[in-house]
């Protein structure tokens, strides 16, 4: 039977095509990006990837803060540094330390080690940095020609690869881990994938070594400075000029006092802002003669930020307008903030690494440490 008006039923046919403009699909073009994590999302995601690592930084600083306290005769930064390395091979923390906790003492052993460095320029006027004279200048550089040339002078005669000794002879002659990282960013790609990775272990055996006799040097080093008779300012410049990180330098000279500090410091800050030119001529050089192109990103500031703090303080402590309370305070800040910096540095050191990667690249770098040294203790007498 045929049904009228509402009561027919619709007919099973296929509905009519919906027109462009009626259409819910949406061209590639249309659809919306994915929103990016706002600014304090991005915040939150990173203090909770650097959070085990600053904690453990902290109790590092407070094992650290005992054994001075029982042992006056150790420094603080010196037993923070120890127990860095010890934390790194214990068998109970080992995993920890390179797992979780890796981000926030890497954060340690370079932001809050600039930090402390920024803090460190109170302690220090203008007349201080004046009272270098150009001598020191036309000194490190010397020390710093010297050993990056030199060093790789030795790695060629050991048959070791260009990068591996370009690697060394940068972290000996500038500032260890950064500066080896700064030069690997400019070399380019690698031909091929196994390429790549020859050069990825070529460089984390160079800083296991860097950083190894950088950490020896705050040993060894003030058991040499009466044997070879210095003082406290030519024993601060010997290290300033010879030792490769700035937290190890830091470590190294407050054994000796203030004083040696002080030019310790001011020494390798020296050599720090070099790590400019010695980049930018790294990478001329390989444009010039093999023809890599280098990495993208961002090429090293002339002045690194963290040096260019640590003058500022200076001249705010030449103005006399810092009160003694706030001295203290930051010179408090200051230690606590290189002591856990030092921990994280020490957490760095990784022995088996260091092992594997053969007795040629050790015996350069044992020959290296020995040349920075030499150089660094002639320009120091030339200079005295």
């Amino acid at each position: 039977m045929l049904l009228s008006g509402p009561e027919r039923v619709a007919s099973p046919a296929a509905p009519p095509a919906a027109s462009p403009a009626a259409s819910p699909v949406q061209t590639p073009a249309s659809v919306p990006a994915p929103e990016r994590p706002g600014r304090a999302a991005r915040v939150l995601r990173a203090g909770r990837r650097h959070l085990p690592g600053l904690l453990l930084a902290v109790v590092g600083v407070a094992l650290a803060w005992a054994v001075h306290a029982l042992l006056p005769a150790v420094p603080m930064l010196t037993a923070a540094v120890v127990l860095g390395i010890v934390a790194a091979h214990l068998p109970l923390v080992s995993g920890y330390v390179r797992g979780s906790a890796r981000p926030g003492l890497s954060m340690a052993g370079k932001r809050l080690m600039r930090v402390g460095i920024v803090l460190l320029g109170l302690k220090l006027s203008l007349g201080d940095v004046a009272g270098l004279g150009w001598e020191s200048l036309a000194m490190v550089a010397g020390v710093v020609l010297a050993t990056f040339f030199g060093t790789q002078w030795l790695g060629r005669k050991a048959g070791l690869s260009g990068d591996q000794s370009l690697f060394v002879a940068t972290g000996y002659a500038i500032c260890g881990a950064s500066a080896i990282g700064a030069v690997s960013g400019v070399l380019g790609k690698g031909q091929d994938a196994a390429a790549e990775r020859r050069r990825e272990s070529d460089m984390a055996a160079s800083i296991a070594l860097v950083t190894l006799c950088g950490t020896l040097a705050i040993a060894v080093l003030p058991l040499l400075k009466g044997p070879l008779g210095l003082d406290a300012v030519e024993f601060g410049r010997w290290v300033g000029a010879g030792v490769h990180d700035v937290g190890q330098v830091v470590a190294t000279a407050q054994t000796a006092g203030p004083a040696a500090l002080t030019e310790g410091v001011l020494v390798k800050l020296i050599r720090v802002a070099m790590l400019a030119p010695l980049v930018a001529g790294v990478a001329l050089s390989r444009r010039r003669g093999a023809g890599s192109a280098p990495a993208g990103g961002r090429r090293p500031a002339l002045l690194p930020l963290f040096v260019a703090g640590f003058l500022a303080m200076v001249a705010l402590r030449s103005t006399g307008l810092v009160g003694n309370g706030v001295l203290d305070v930051a010179d408090t800040a200051q230690e606590l903030l290189l002591a856990a910096a030092l921990f994280g540095l020490g957490s760095a050191v990784h022995l088996p690494t260091l092992s594997r990667s053969g007795a040629r690249l050790a015996l350069v770098g044992l020959g290296s440490w020995v040349l920075v040294a030499g150089a660094s203790y002639a320009g120091v007498l030339l200079t005295a």
